[in-house]
């Protein structure tokens, strides 16, 4: 393409026409406000194109070498004139005429005599067009290239961060080779073997939460027992329960948790565990010291009547009216001295994801209720 930056006075049009007498009436026109060019033939036209690419082209059909036609379509199968716009100048005025030139890439159609004012302000439309499309160009450009650059940082983290990660994965395992621990300090070490793990996992494939974002995460579903999960979390979380001496309570249909009795649904382990993760650390931070979590699980059939698996997790402290409606907007956050607004944004990206429903219940006074529905397996 040409350079769009050159003032506006010095934008060039190439007019093609092999009558002479139509070139001058096309210069009388466009100049001072325009460099115009000339070409009497086809070929001329071709070769002036391929040199110097112009502005815009002001293309005759009928010529007696190449008419327009030919001339605009070798033009559109050039790269250094494809993007140039084309519109014709011609005595034809039957609509076949003109649906032909704007199906062969023409982006406009002047029939003669010439009305300088029409011309004129077709030049500048079309021109301010080709900017605006050449600006948009550049600008997807760049967000590829900065889609691209983020895949590599990605990249380059995850291989670096896995080499700390080997030692918290392995000495755990010669600790408890070699050293005589009681049944209490070992299940302490296994939860960091197990933490380790964990964090592998996560750092193989922290690059989903990217593809999330964009919808090209390919989700593969499977039986996920949310009990395992659940136990899974708040062993993890337990640090963060035990400083605020939180009860946790898990229900199912109303009655304690059985461990043996698993409740199974249709998800993906890693992304569930995640989903819950972040909800249930936000409910301990947010949680008054001492209270009571309720994990409620319940099964049967959701609103829209079919089968569901519905979890409320309800904890003591109300969100801010100022944040509600954007609770699970990414970075929305208030009250938390370090907070940063991506844990319910990480949550709402992994349910949509699995393709089950999240929202937030504020309808008890001091209380925050969040409901995850997912299918049962």
């Amino acid at each position: 393409m040409p350079d769009r930056d050159q003032p506006r006075s010095k934008r060039t049009i190439l007019a093609v026409d092999d009558a002479p007498e139509n070139l001058d009436v096309i210069k009388s026109i466009l100049v001072p406000d325009f460099t115009v060019k000339a070409a009497t033939s086809g070929a001329q036209a071709l070769k002036i194109a391929q040199s110097q690419p112009p502005d815009l082209i002001l293309l005759d059909i009928t010529m007696s070498d190449m008419d327009g036609y030919e001339v605009c379509r070798h033009l559109k199968t050039l790269a250094a004139t494809r993007d140039v716009p084309v519109i014709f100048v011609t005595a034809r005025d039957q609509s076949e005429d003109e649906a032909r030139g704007l199906e062969m890439g023409a982006v406009d159609y002047i029939t003669k005599p010439i009305q300088p004012p029409i011309l004129r302000a077709r030049i500048r439309t079309h021109l301010a067009l080709a900017d605006a499309i050449q600006t948009v160009t550049l600008q997807n450009k760049a967000l590829i290239d900065a889609a691209k650059l983020r895949e590599d940082v990605d990249n380059i983290t995850r291989h670096d961060l896995k080499s700390p990660l080997n030692v918290i994965i392995g000495v755990p395992q010669l600790l408890l080779m070699q050293c005589d621990f009681t049944d209490h300090q070992r299940e302490f070490v296994k939860l960091v073997e197990e933490s380790g793990y964990r964090m592998l996992d996560m750092i193989n494939r922290s690059l989903d939460l990217y593809k999330m974002e964009n919808g090209t995460y390919e989700f593969e579903p499977q039986p996920v027992d949310l009990l395992a999960v659940m136990k899974g979390v708040l062993s993890e979380l337990h640090p963060l329960i035990a400083a605020q001496a939180l009860r946790i309570d898990m229900l199912v249909d109303g009655a304690p948790a059985d461990e043996d009795q698993p409740v199974e649904v249709l998800a993906e382990p890693l992304l569930c565990h995640s989903m819950f993760s972040n909800l249930c650390k936000n409910a301990i931070e947010a949680s008054p010291r001492g209270d009571t979590i309720t994990i409620g699980i319940t099964r049967g059939p959701s609103v829209e009547v079919a089968p569901a698996v519905e979890i409320a997790l309800e904890n003591g402290g109300a969100v801010p009216e100022r944040i509600r409606g954007r609770f699970f907007q990414k970075f929305a956050t208030a009250g938390k001295p370090n907070g940063t607004g991506l844990g319910a944004y990480s949550a709402l990206l992994n349910a949509k994801t699995q393709k089950c429903s999240i929202a937030l219940d504020t309808s008890i006074p001091g209380r925050t209720r969040i409901l995850v529905t997912l299918p049962p397996a």
